[in-house]
């Protein structure tokens, strides 16, 4: 997920933990995470939503300072899809995945070609 260079701050510091998305349909899954900067975005949940769903305050927890602002910001294309997507930042230090298991003393096994 892009983020306006305004809001990068906020989202980094878990001050914005919610985006409002105008797409045809859903670019991001509930659980994946998304490259921001030297981090990431994990998403929590996608729900679509309607134009009369977004509030001020709603907007305002978006990092905008209303509804007017948000809406100029959303809209990502020709889409007419308003979505609801809740996330939360992961910090380079914390996002490191875990290594798998390898055997001491035994080598990994040679990775086959695919056949065409």
């Amino acid at each position: 997920m892009i983020f306006a260079k305004r809001l990068r701050d906020g989202v980094r510091q878990g001050d914005i933990t919610c985006s409002i998305r105008i797409w045809q349909r859903p670019h991001v899954t509930p659980g994946k995470r998304y490259q921001m900067e030297e981090g990431w975005i994990e998403v929590d949940s996608i729900l679509p939503i309607t134009f009369a769903d977004i509030t001020p305050e709603l907007a305002r927890e978006s990092g905008f300072m209303g509804v007017v602002d948000l809406l100029k910001v959303a809209k990502h294309g020709p889409g007419e899809n308003v979505y609801l997507v809740r996330f939360h930042y992961v910090a380079p230090a914390t996002a490191a995945k875990p290594k798998t298991k390898q055997r001491r003393g035994v080598a990994p096994a040679p990775r086959r070609a695919r056949r065409g």
